[in-house]
């Protein structure tokens, strides 16, 4: 516990100044953030099978490329650069018939490496350019997964009894579910309607709310089935008491995603 707070307050100590301040020194921070995401996406691959060094240096070109192109600053846009997209797609499928083994390489691996590369950078995008339009809805959507983790913690280890999935998360617990989505609802509500805006109609926001609290668990259930499909607790050990970046930032990602289908009406 103790190892766990001291790690908790150095991420803070980073992290603060480098939301508060915004544009440069936040960008190069959520870029090493989304570099350390690859990285530990990968390393739990090769943990069953290992990618070929030339596959996972265009992995970090194409996460940077990705994420370079298509930030948008203040204006939020939603235009994406498709040539990047394409050469994605391209990039790795090729290498898939030039290899001639599946034991090194193939299509399964691909589409792994598709799919993290773009979710990891697609995620990245939202981060900075959602700063960028407005610090303080930057706060509502971080704080929605933040305070449904918290509480859905502490929830099941008071009154938890009845397992969520304990296939996948074997300490989640419905009690959890339900205390975690009670109170990040209502305190993210709380802060949306005294902070950021009294006009939006409070039950846009409700529901708003509602709907990013689930999509938030239900990303770190997502991941924690990965985890559990290599045989693996955590992600790595980068961060003392809490395990990798993406035990971190697990739930933060699908709840980035899912703020997309709300931006125009809270």
């Amino acid at each position: 516990m103790k190892t766990r707070l001291i790690s908790s307050i150095i991420m803070l100590l980073i992290v603060v100044p480098a939301v508060i301040y915004g544009n440069l020194p936040f960008s190069i921070a959520v870029f090493t953030v989304a570099m350390l995401c690859l990285k530990e996406f990968m390393d739990i691959k090769e943990t069953k099978k290992r990618i070929p060094t030339f596959i996972k240096v265009i992995s970090y070109i194409f996460l940077v490329l990705f994420i370079g192109v298509n930030i948008s600053g203040p204006m939020l846009s939603f235009q994406m650069d498709y040539r990047i997209i394409s050469g994605l797609f391209l990039t790795f499928l090729v290498p898939t018939i030039l290899y001639h083994d599946r034991e090194k390489y193939s299509i399964n691996d691909a589409f792994y490496l598709i799919g993290g590369v773009f979710f990891l950078a697609l995620s990245m995008v939202l981060l900075i350019n959602i700063r960028e339009y407005s610090l303080m809805k930057f706060i509502y959507v971080v704080l929605i997964p933040i305070i449904t983790d918290t509480f859905a913690y502490l929830t099941g280890m008071l009154i938890g009894r009845n397992k969520l999935l304990e296939d996948i998360s074997p300490k989640k617990t419905w009690e959890g579910t339900i205390g975690g989505t009670f109170f990040g609802v209502f305190i993210s509500t709380m802060f949306y309607v005294t902070v950021i805006s009294q006009t939006t109609p409070v039950l846009y926001v409700v529901l708003a709310s509602t709907f990013l609290s689930l999509l938030g668990q239900f990303g770190d259930l997502f991941f924690s089935a990965i985890k559990r499909y290599y045989g693996k607790k955590d992600f790595s050990n980068l961060i003392p008491g809490h395990g990798g970046v993406l035990d971190r930032i697990d739930s933060i990602i699908f709840v980035l995603l899912g703020f997309m289908f709300f931006i125009s009406i809270i």
